[in-house]
This record gives structure tokens, sequence and C-alpha cells, in this order.
């Protein structure tokens, strides 16, 4: 099943890359940065193995930090789109709408905490980890964290990520067949691995809208309009 779904991604990008060029990862990398799952853990990788090529004229560590670049670049943007619509909107337009993509309070506390620690490297901090790189930039446009350093550090921790992804995807991409078929038996593990983190996360969610639910509930209770007698 996921070689079945490596194979039909892989195919797509590598029409994709091959049409576009760098351009593509760009375009890629934004989308993920918008809170879009499309992971980077895949698109840099593929585009390190796809796109770099050790016989060209241009040397292959010019044509990696080209890659980090491209990766960087389409991260900013679509972390800029993200901040902008936490700035335009704030907390209520996550409180609302966040849902749909699986944010909600609980991550704008976490983005709130992150900053009173860290101040504005928390962007580049989060651009070093899973998951969170993904959703961090609209918390941190609703509690309006600088935009200056926050697009430096935003671009400079995902240079490094793409970087390092789309060097694991040079040097392995050679081998990619011998190991997926040496690792092929994960495959189902794996699969329910991630269906468990899956709803994990959403359990995790609606829980928090319940209570938040509640807490409004209890701040508004419904006001009884009693007849007379």
């Amino acid at each position: 099943m996921l070689k079945g779904l490596e194979d039909a991604l892989i195919t797509f990008l590598k029409d994709f890359y091959t049409n576009v060029g760098f351009a593509g990862v760009v375009v890629m990398m934004a989308i993920e940065s918008m809170m879009i799952p499309l992971p980077s853990e895949i698109i840099m990788p593929l585009a390190g193995w796809l796109l770099v090529n050790p016989a060209s004229a241009t040397p292959v560590w010019l044509q990696l930090i080209l890659a980090g670049l491209a990766g960087a670049l389409g991260c900013l943007i679509g972390s800029v789109i993200a901040y902008g619509i936490g700035i335009g909107g704030g907390r209520p337009l996550v409180i609302r709408y966040g849902k749909y993509v699986l944010v909600n309070a609980r991550h704008l506390d976490i983005a709130e905490r992150w900053l009173l620690r860290w101040g504005a490297w928390a962007a580049f901090i989060s651009r070093l980890l899973p998951v969170v790189r993904t959703f961090i930039s609209l918390p941190m446009g609703v509690v309006r964290s600088p935009f200056v350093p926050f697009a430096i550090l935003t671009f400079v921790g995902s240079f490094i990520w793409s970087f390092v992804l789309a060097w694991l995807g040079y040097t392995l991409g050679s081998k990619f067949d011998e190991v997926r078929s040496s690792i092929a038996w994960l495959d189902y593990p794996i699969i329910l691995i991630i269906l468990a983190l899956i709803g994990w996360f959403i359990y995790s969610a609606l829980k928090s809208r319940r209570k938040v639910a509640a807490v409004e509930s209890n701040l508004n209770p419904p006001t009884r309009i009693s007849g007379r007698k």
C-alpha cells in the first residue's frame, strides 16, 4: 500500500520537477508551509534525488545549496501567507475556522509560550522540528511576532532543514529501490502507526474544542425568560 502511494507521488513529482525544475520545489514547499498536508520530508529528499545531477557542469554542492534555497524560499512564501492570515483574522479566526486544518486555541497557547521563552527564535527552532514547523506561522501571526525577525529566522531555519533533506535524498536516491525492498515488511506497522497518530491528533483537537465550548458555555449561560403567573 505504502509503496503504491510512494510510486504515485514519486511519478507526479518527477514529472513536475522535470518540467519546472527548482521552481517546483518552491511551489511544493509553499503549499506545505500553508498548513496543507504535503510533507517536506517527501518533497525535499525527492528534490535532492531527482534534481541534483552529478553529471551537470554545476558542482553537486552548489546544486544542493540551490535546492536548499528553493525549499527555504517556498517555505518563506507559505509562512508569510499563513502569518498574514493570522494577523488579519487573529485568535477569533483560528477558533472559528482552525478546526478545518486541525489548529485550535491550544496551538495558539503553545505558540505564545514558545514566544515568551524563545522570542523571535521560536520561528527558527520550529523550522527544524517535524509537524510543529507546519502550523507555527499562523499562530505567530496571531500573537503578532515581529515580522522581520520572523521572516529572516524562518528562511534560515528552513534552508537548513531543506538542505539536509535534499542531501539525504541525493545520497540515498540511487539506493532507494534497494533500501525500499529491504524494509518492505514495515509497511503495515508504519500504516498502523500513522493511522494511530492521525487518530490521536484528531481526538486531541476535538477534545480541546469541546473543552473550549464548555468553558464558553459556562461563561455565557443561556438566559431563561420566565413567564408571568
